[in-house]
């Protein structure tokens, strides 16, 4: 169970981090790894967040 949680939490960063760097590269023309990172970061937290959530009120 814990293991799963690790395997989405990496793959759901690495998935917005190549994201949020595309964009950047495509419409800014440069990439900043502070920007990128701290972007999925929140990103990834706002995952977990809905999650929490949609866990919580599916129980009442």
């Amino acid at each position: 169970m814990i293991g799963r949680e690790i395997i989405i939490f990496i793959v759901a960063f690495a998935g917005f981090a190549s994201l949020v760097a595309a964009y950047l590269a495509a419409f800014h023309g440069e990439v900043s790894l502070k920007e990128t990172l701290s972007t999925a970061f929140a990103a990834v937290v706002g995952l977990y967040a809905g999650r929490f959530l949609e866990r919580r009120l599916r129980y009442g």
